[in-house]
Order: C-alpha cells, then sequence, then structure tokens
C-alpha cells in the first residue's frame, strides 16, 4: 500500500534484510522513547526477547506475528505487526521513530490495518498500551479505540506489563 502525501508504503516484511531493519529500528525507537515508562532492564530484555532479529525471524516463521515495514521513500521509518485470530486481529505495534511521530504515519497505517481485516472478516481491532503511556493513549483514542480493561502481564525476570488493552470495532 501507498499513500502519496507523506509518501508512505507499508510492506510486509519477509526478508532477512528486512528483519534486521526492523530489530534496528526497534532499538532505536525502544530506546528513545520507552525508558521513561518501563526503564532500562526491561527496555533491555524486552529488545533481547522479542525484539531481536532471532526473537522476529521466529515469530514469522511460526506464523505468531505478521511484520509490516513502514517506508516514506526509500527510508524505513517505522514497523507494524499483528495477531490474527478469527474475528479480531491484535495489533502488537506500530512503532515510528521519533522525528516522523504526530504527522499522520500512525493513522496511515491505521487505516491499512482497517483494510485489511475488513477484507478478511476481521470484526475489531485490539491492542494494549502502557498505562503511563499518555501520548499514545489519547492518539489511539483520537483514533476511535476504546479502553476495555487494565491488564498486567509477566513477561520473565520478574518484569510486567502494566497496560490498558484497548479496543476498535471495525
Amino acid at each position: 500500500m501507498q499513500v502519496q502525501a507523506l509518501d508512505i508504503k507499508i510492506e510486509k516484511a519477509d526478508s532477512e534484510a528486512d528483519i534486521h531493519s526492523i530489530a534496528a529500528l526497534a532499538s532505536t525507537i525502544w530506546n528513545e522513547y520507552y525508558v521513561p515508562f518501563i526503564g532500562q532492564p526491561q527496555i533491555d530484555y524486552m529488545l533481547k526477547t522479542f525484539q531481536s532479529f532471532e526473537s522476529i525471524k521466529q515469530q514469522i516463521n511460526q506464523g505468531d506475528c505478521v511484520y509490516y515495514t513502514i517506508q516514506q521513500n526509500t527510508n524505513i521509518i517505522g514497523y507494524l505487526a499483528y495477531k490474527k485470530a478469527i474475528t479480531e486481529l491484535f495489533l502488537s505495534k506500530i512503532y515510528v521513530v521519533k522525528e516522523k511521530r504526530r504527522i499522520g504515519i500512525g493513522k496511515i497505517a491505521l487505516d491499512f490495518l482497517t483494510k485489511q481485516g475488513r477484507a478478511t472478516k476481521i470484526k475489531k481491532i485490539t491492542l494494549t498500551v502502557n498505562k503511563d503511556n499518555s501520548g499514545s493513549i489519547a492518539a489511539y483514542k483520537k483514533m476511535g479505540f476504546v479502553i476495555d480493561e487494565s491488564i498486567v502481564t509477566p513477561i520473565g525476570l520478574g518484569f510486567v506489563m502494566d497496560d490498558y488493552k484497548m479496543s476498535l470495532n471495525i
């Protein structure tokens, strides 16, 4: 999918080069944005466990997640991933580099996912967002998401994700 106004392309990540780009972006984005919410030790653990090249490749190969790169011109500026169930799409992540936030790329990515969901009979998009991440919560609410519940998920080594589960009917 290509959106002309910002020259954004969203393409399925299916090569090792794409996976390397996503893992490198994850390290950059998570360190520039999420440290205040969950701290450096948890960021390091999550990057190693969930967003390393090996972890992403395994998620893709096992069919756990579908990853896409978000490109502007010829530069990869972000990525997204989702898990699909029968009637629901769990948006695992939409991440964009700091200098490209707040210009509509998240909305473009959500529109892309909504079209994909509707084409495959998906009725709802769900996601989780850290309770302290007020900027992302406000952005998701602006796009029509509602908070469904508060959840705390252990992720290993004593770390937890203290999140809101949000949803959008499509």
